[in-house]
């Protein structure tokens, strides 16, 4: 067989000698793939956020606040462009299994079959982890911040909350608690390629404390017995669930790496 045959061609793209050009082109197309598949969710999602009442969904955890009235907006043309800007955001969400598989085809070819094994099962173990922080900001972070931010000068100040304000505040909490519950899956990425160590992660354990309290605090804007601990709990959690998953794959790779060879 030649080298030049079609199956030679494939061998030679997945041992990791591909040109660097045939790098870049491959490159491009997933790149416009990714961008097609936000394209298209964006526009299905335009659809879903209209007929399901997305926006509603939203605005429900405020709405024992509002005594009644409704969220302000300013121009005419706010209500389009914010069904658009969730649509957007609707539309990555949806897309994002889309191009979390795009970046995988690019990369996957680099990294060993052992690596592959413990990758893909922690991709899935991702979206579970970014769904529940999600959730659980939802269900009971916002309403303690709500609660907690609104109840200042009651008597002397009456709301006139605008909704764009307060959707930008409701999408930074919700997407900043689905991002830091990857923190596992980012760990054991790293541990699988050999960048961290469970005895790096243990002995920065104090450190991590340290840092999970000050992002806890930045992003849970309520007093800290109550909402930051929202965050700062689950995190330390995590944290412990890292090191694990770590010293898991760890003890594994000696076997793997045998059964390789």
């Amino acid at each position: 067989m030649t080298p030049h045959t079609p199956k030679a061609s494939f061998f030679k793209q997945h041992s990791g000698e591909m040109p660097f050009l045939e790098h870049l082109e491959e490159l491009r197309w997933r790149i416009i793939w990714s961008l097609l598949a936000l394209t298209v969710c964006s526009a299905l999602s335009f659809v879903l956020v209209t007929r399901f009442d997305v926006l509603g969904l939203l605005i429900q955890p405020i709405e024992p606040f509002l005594n009644g009235s409704k969220l302000k907006y300013l121009s005419p043309t706010d209500p389009f462009f914010i069904t658009l800007k969730l649509a957007i955001l609707t539309g990555f969400l949806l897309a994002l299994p889309l191009i979390v598989y795009q970046v995988w085809a690019f990369f996957s070819p680099a990294l060993l079959p052992s690596e592959r094994k413990v990758i893909v099962p922690s991709l899935y173990l991702g979206l579970v982890l970014f769904a529940t922080g999600v959730a659980m900001a939802y269900r009971i972070v916002l309403p303690m911040t709500l609660r907690f931010t609104m109840g200042f000068q009651t008597e002397s100040l009456e709301q006139a909350i605008v909704v764009g304000e307060y959707l930008s505040v409701v999408t930074r909490l919700l997407m900043a608690f689905g991002v830091v519950f990857e923190l596992p899956i980012v760990i054991l990425v790293l541990s699988v390629l050999g960048v961290v160590t469970p005895e790096f992660l243990a002995a920065k354990r104090r450190h991590a404390v340290v840092g999970i309290t000050v992002v806890s605090s930045i992003l849970t804007p309520g007093d800290v017995i109550t909402v930051t601990l929202m965050m700062m709990v689950p995190l330390m959690v995590l944290y412990e669930l890292s090191i694990y998953l770590s010293r898991m794959v760890t003890r594994r790779r000696p076997v793997l790496a045998a059964a390789e060879g």
